[in-house]
């Protein structure tokens, strides 16, 4: 399945063998370490950065079916995002994994992040709207 929205990301999930445990990690865009005046003045125009984590869930595909729902429960944080990173874990036997054999993926996921290697991720913003990152 071709995923281009968060719908179609709920759909898929419900769709695979075992149920799903979706992940989500939060990131805010902020300059990077040693930048130069040409990243400021762009990552003033909106352009560039780098993302930071600084936030992480994980949910069951029918806690979160609605992308507003997971942005209003963020906002409960106080903790500011502008992407939203999501992965999928499956379950075994029938069950979806619990929050706690979530954790260790989800530790692994924020590494990649901040040491840029993002491909694996699904990404969004906080319109859920599907975005690509380069």
């Amino acid at each position: 399945m071709n995923i281009e929205t968060y719908s179609d990301l709920i759909r898929a999930a419900g769709q695979q063998t075992e149920p799903q445990r979706l992940l989500f990690v939060f990131a805010k865009a902020e300059l990077p370490n040693g930048y130069t005046d040409t990243q400021k003045h762009n990552f003033e125009q909106g352009q560039g950065g780098a993302l930071a984590p600084v936030l992480c869930v994980d949910k069951l595909p029918d806690e979160v079916n609605d992308f507003t729902n997971l942005v209003a429960e963020s906002t409960t944080t106080g903790v500011d995002w502008d992407i939203a990173f999501v992965s999928a874990l499956g379950g075994r036997g029938g069950f979806a994994p619990n929050s706690d054999e979530a954790s260790q993926p989800l530790k692994m996921m924020m590494e990649k992040i901040q040491g840029g290697m993002i491909a694996d991720f699904l990404t969004f913003n906080k319109a859920g709207e599907l975005v690509a990152l380069y």
